[in-house]
This record gives structure tokens, C-alpha cells and sequence, in this order.
């Protein structure tokens, strides 16, 4: 089984994760790089949208057993593609030439988060699922990429909060300070809303790419220092005491 698959309704492409929690590991990275290359080649997707099947989930973020697995085994360079891997996908995701939307079905947490941080809107449901970086309370510092996303889309005061206590919060939450444009219902209104939204945009590739290109050039940058060459330590991921 696939573990994400994507879809048209009319001109909007509906990428729907479907692995699970769909953890984040080299096979997630490698596997959403190529499908957004593949979407962005039809010249009749003016938007895309990325949610998940799962009934609980989102994206718990990072496969931190497949990273730890093949840390036991001295196997570094497949979890420096990963990290390299998901900082392309976060990167093609800002951007891409036509509006991206995260309609978020259930819980974000961690890269899950950030994940959705990338995008250029956000919807959730909420009646379900929870939007956090937990990363605080498991030890994983954020590179300094992971910052420049999550302050794209998180007001630095509420962020502080976010990092400093690991809290979980819910779509009304998130919506009272912008960080999503709406908190809906449930799964149908979720959707609804997404594709509704996604349709209000027709706009030209050329200008809409140069524009993110050009607003977005410091985040371009921070992830052009923050590459991670074959010589880096991975030991720096985790944070011990």
C-alpha cells in the first residue's frame, strides 16, 4: 500500500498521507518530493491541498525509532538524507508556483507541524487532533531551518510558547491568532473548506512563484547554511540533559 497517493478535483491536487501517523522518514521524504514534482508538472493544478487519511492524524513528525535504528547501526548518511530530503520538500512546498494548503485532519506534532507550517494556509478540524512541537519535552533541538518555518506562520510570542512548553493546542486556539484560517467542524467541513478556498485561486505560476520567491528569501537562505554535509555529526539532533 502506498503510503500517500494523490488527486484532482478540478484544477486543486489533493495529496492524502496514508501511512498511519505517518511518521517522517527518508522513504516519506524521498516518496512527497517526487509527487510534488509529479503534481507541479500538470499545468491544470492551480492549487494543492495535503491532509491525511488517517482518522487521528495529521503527521506525529519525525520517524524518531527509524532515526534511532539506524543510528545503533552506525548508519548516519541515510538519516543526513532524510534531514536533507524533508529541507527540499520544505523548501519546493515554499516555493511552489501555486497556493498550498494543509488541511489538518487530526494531530500535527513536531516536523507533523512544521510540515503544515510550510504550507501557505492552514485549516483544521476542531473536533479532533491537536497541534503541537513536543520537541522540548523529548530532548531534539530545532534547527535553525525548523525556526524559520514555524515563524512564517507562528506569531513569535505565541512560538515562544509553543517551544518553551511543548503544549498541545486546538484548532480554536490556533485560529484565534491566525495560524490557521479556520477551525472547522469536522472531517467534511474540513475538506469542504480546503477545496472551497483552493478554488478562489487562479493565478499565474510565473508571478505567484516569483513573488513567495522573493518574500521568502531569507527562509531560502537559513536552509542553503543549515544543509547537512556528509562530515556532520549526528549526535547534534538530540540533546541528552
Amino acid at each position: 500500500m502506498p503510503i500517500m497517493t494523490w488527486t484532482k478535483d478540478e484544477t486543486v491536487a489533493i495529496i492524502t498521507l496514508s501511512n498511519g501517523e505517518n511518521r517522517q522518514n527518508l522513504e516519506f521524504a524521498q516518496t512527497l518530493k517526487a509527487m510534488l514534482d509529479e503534481i507541479i508538472a500538470d499545468k491544470s493544478v492551480t492549487a494543492l491541498i495535503i491532509t491525511s487519511s488517517d482518522e487521528k492524524n495529521f503527521s506525529q513528525g519525525v520517524d524518531v525509532n527509524w532515526i534511532m535504528e539506524k543510528m545503533q547501526k552506525n548508519e548516519h548518511q541515510p538519516v543526513r538524507d532524510f534531514i536533507n530530503g524533508m529541507d527540499y520538500v520544505f523548501k519546493t512546498l515554499l516555493l511552489y508556483p501555486v497556493p498550498v494548503i494543509a488541511a489538518i485532519n487530526g494531530h500535527a506534532f513536531g516536523n507533523g507541524s512544521i510540515l503544515s507550517c510550510a504550507c501557505d494556509f492552514r485549516f483544521m478540524r476542531s473536533d479532533r487532533g491537536f497541534f503541537c512541537f513536543p520537541e522540548v519535552n523529548i530532548g531534539i533541538p530545532f534547527r535553525f531551518g525548523m525556526d524559520a518555518f514555524m515563524k512564517k506562520a507562528v506569531p513569535i510570542h505565541i512560538l515562544s510558547q509553543m517551544q518553551f512548553t511543548g503544549n498541545r493546542y486546538t484548532a480554536p486556539e490556533l485560529e484565534k491568532h491566525n495560524i490557521i484560517v479556520k477551525s472547522c467542524a469536522n472531517q467534511e467541513d474540513l475538506m469542504a473548506s480546503a477545496i472551497a478556498f483552493a478554488k478562489t485561486f487562479q493565478k499565474k505560476r510565473g508571478i505567484f512563484g516569483k513573488i513567495k520567491e522573493r518574500l521568502y528569501s531569507d527562509i531560502v537562505k537559513v536552509l542553503e547554511d543549515d544543509h547537512m554535509p556528509p562530515s556532520t555529526n549526528i549526535d547534534v539532533l538530540v540533546v541528552a540533559d
